[in-house]
């Protein structure tokens, strides 16, 4: 995951956007407040408990990034003193979930938010971002994008899904059935009724002039910057602050949780939470998920060591602690120093399990001479090398 995260950071330097670090416990209210007492993160997934303050404060860990992130904006008085701020964050997230592949109980996010930009060009730059961070892990993304309309417009879509769904209502699952008076667009998200969902009504048929002007815009400006996507009616975000413009970012090699990458604008949710009407837009980025596409497409292979070096008797095991320091200090080299209490014959197979390319054996007689027998373990070779040039031995291209 760490070549995730550090692709990412990189990114962010170059978007121009700020590190920001949230709390992983906040209060149970500011998830009630922003991500919606009907969505399932509330209802089934939060980790959440009385504290033994006076108040019994009832907190959560967090489930996710963004409601701290504005938490934070508003507490900061960054939505009226300097509302238009990037923040990127990064740590892990809770939720009791049913352990799976790329489905975990404590998972690892990073996220960005954009605050104070509600112009449509913004939503086309992150999905360029996103576009970007696949083309630096060497990965294909596939982008996804939908408009679910806002205040103005949101009620008629909405009130057409309830209508929907009571003409459908033999047919829908349980879940779905508690669904339709209280989030009638979770209908759209139900797994279990996934297919029915392709006849259901479609936001875009709904969308007013300012939200259908927003989002042409949004895909005049990415395809403008050479940026993939597909629009997909059925897709909505399963939380309640989102508006206008979604997304969701699938990569292959991973099944049925194949979305890495999800988010949306969400302009109403800064004054929800009682700041000033701040617009907002911003994405999460699943790093296990992304890590596991990454060795699914072997795009990204986990580093071995260069060289396991093997000290014999005690006057080596003293030198082996010198000569592993200046390996990795001067030939930025990764080097396991291995036990010496061990047999050579173990340490070999040692050095050959965690895949290093080559063996750095030495003993009293080596160290007399300034010399080490260096074996390269993918070869089966072996040959006496000076110190002075073990840097340089141990840097070589492997032949093919």
């Amino acid at each position: 995951m760490s070549i995730i995260e550090e692709r990412a950071r990189a990114l962010m330097d170059r978007y121009a956007f700020k590190e920001i670090r949230i709390p992983a416990l906040e209060r149970l209210s500011l998830f009630q407040r922003s991500t919606g007492d009907t969505t399932d993160i509330v209802e089934k997934q939060m980790y959440a408990f009385s504290d033994r303050d006076e108040a019994e404060t009832t907190v959560a860990l967090r489930p996710e990034g963004t409601p701290g992130v504005v938490r934070a904006y508003i507490d900061a008085g960054l939505d009226r003193r300097d509302p238009e701020q990037r923040f990127f964050y990064s740590g892990p997230m809770f939720r009791r979930e049913r352990p799976q592949k790329g489905r975990y109980r404590q998972f690892f996010q990073f996220g960005i938010e954009v605050f104070g930009r509600a112009d449509a060009a913004c939503d086309a730059e992150l999905l360029t971002l996103i576009r970007d961070l696949g083309v630096e892990l060497g990965i294909l993304l596939h982008i996804q994008i939908n408009s679910i309309g806002d205040s103005e417009c949101r009620p008629k879509f909405r009130d057409a899904l309830i209508q929907w769904g009571r003409t459908n209502w033999a047919r829908l699952c349980e879940d779905c059935h508690n669904r339709i008076e209280r989030n009638p667009l979770r209908l759209l998200d139900c797994k279990i009724d996934a297919d029915l969902a392709k006849s259901a009504p479609s936001s875009l048929d709904y969308l007013c002039e300012a939200c259908r002007t927003h989002f042409d815009t949004v895909k005049r400006l990415t395809s403008a910057a050479g940026v993939e996507f597909t629009v997909n009616p059925g897709l909505v975000r399963g939380l309640d602050y989102y508006t206008r413009t979604a997304f969701e970012v699938m990569a292959e090699g991973l099944g049925a949780q194949n979305t890495v990458i999800a988010g949306g604008r969400y302009d109403g949710l800064v004054e929800a939470m009682g700041g000033a009407a701040i617009p907002g837009i911003g994405f999460a980025i699943g790093v296990d998920r992304l890590a596991l596409a990454l060795h699914a497409a072997e795009v990204v292979k986990e580093r071995t060591p260069d060289a396991a070096i093997i000290p014999i008797g005690e006057a080596a095991r003293a030198q082996a602690m010198v000569l592993a320091h200046d390996l990795r200090a001067m030939g930025q080299l990764q080097i396991e120093l291995l036990s010496s209490d061990r047999k050579v014959k173990a340490l070999l197979q040692r050095a050959g399990k965690i895949g290093a390319r080559f063996a750095v054996i030495f003993g009293d007689d080596e160290l007399a001479k300034r010399v080490v027998q260096l074996k390269d373990l993918k070869a089966g070779t072996q040959e006496e090398v000076p110190i002075s040039r073990l840097i340089g031995a141990l840097s070589r291209p492997a032949k093919a």
